[in-house]
């Protein structure tokens, strides 16, 4: 048998590795001189750059890098190769991994007239314009003190614009928008949900309110405090801690506690006056309903607030937090 290399495979490879030579400069030129690679992975889809960076690299910069790389590639410049002692190379400014072992010659590999200059054994293009495009496709924190940035070259990054493009006309069309207004028609669709949202709020305030003189007459009076533990719809937390507040306010010395519902979320919330802190808190009022509907939650002893899934034991684990607080 013969050993073959596929050739497109080990172009695009070469595309996708001298890729990471640019990007690893352009990091170098945007985020500064600390840059330093901490890994890679090059293939014939793809390229991963792992290098030192201490926060993640914001849009602004990742379209700057982006911009330096396509640059070069547009300049077409000479990918030189060239074999020389190690010292003559240091002089060059050739760029070496930190704890990789070099021999006494090595070969150093030059982009964009000096843009970058690395030691390098792999396998590279011949030119820089050969890598056609240059597009990120994701950055994230893989470590401390350590940021990845993964990216596309060639006939990938041509087919990754091609199918953000598609999304983009997609989300045009369901906007019912051109593509270049998609952004200002989102806005404003934004700020609209915004104000909905306010006056929604607004309004189950206001029907909230209206039921809290009959839910009053639910309170039962258990050692001196007047206890109020109430399942409602809705699992607004910001609602609900008005709503205890106000039930606390006209009860006196009281404990209150409700559960808003919606769906098969649970949000509870409860509050304690300060003197009837002695015989129950408000803390151990949401931890006993939590536990037994398998959510979480906690706070001081005269506020506080949880939730999670609905397990369908709400009703049971109010009726045991109140015979918890009898029996206490």
């Amino acid at each position: 048998m013969t050993a073959q290399v596929d050739q497109d495979v080990r172009l695009s490879t070469a595309l996708n590795h001298s890729a990471t030579h640019l990007l690893h400069a352009a990091l170098r030129q945007v985020l500064g001189a600390h840059v330093a690679q901490k890994g890679s992975l090059v293939d014939s889809q793809r390229l991963r750059f792992d290098f030192a960076h201490f926060e993640a690299v914001t849009a602004d910069q990742l379209q700057k890098i982006e911009v330096l790389v396509n640059e070069q590639i547009r300049l077409n410049t000479e990918i030189a190769t060239e074999v020389c002692a190690l010292d003559e190379a240091k002089k060059k400014g050739a760029m070496a991994l930190f704890g990789e072992k070099y021999g006494d010659h090595v070969r150093v590999l030059t982009m964009g007239g000096g843009f970058s200059v690395e030691l390098c054994g792999g396998t590279h293009a011949n030119r820089t314009g050969d890598i056609g495009l240059f597009r990120i496709t994701a950055e994230s924190g893989i470590a401390s003190g350590v940021r990845r940035i993964e990216a596309v070259t060639g006939a990938a990054a041509f087919e990754y614009m091609a199918q953000a493009q598609k999304k983009l006309s997609q989300a045009a069309q369901m906007l019912k928008t051109a593509p270049d207004t998609v952004v200002e028609k989102l806005d404003a669709l934004l700020a609209q949900n915004r104000q909905l949202e306010k006056e929604l709020s607004a309004a189950k305030s206001k029907l909230a309110a209206a039921s809290i003189e009959e839910w009053l007459q639910e309170a039962e009076e258990v050692k001196g405090v007047r206890l109020l533990i109430k399942q409602i719809d809705g699992n607004d937390a910001k609602l609900l801690r008005d709503l205890v507040d106000k039930l606390r306010d006209k009860l006196g010395n009281s404990a209150v506690l409700l559960a808003g519902t919606d769906g098969e979320r649970v949000s509870l919330v409860a509050g304690v006056s300060k003197n009837a802190t002695a015989v129950v808190k408000a803390g151990d009022m949401v931890r006993i309903v939590a536990e037994k509907i398998g959510a979480k939650g906690g706070g001081r002893p005269d506020m506080a607030q949880g939730g999670g899934q609905d397990n369908g034991k709400l009703p049971d684990a109010l009726a045991a937090l109140r015979e918890s607080i009898r029996n206490s």
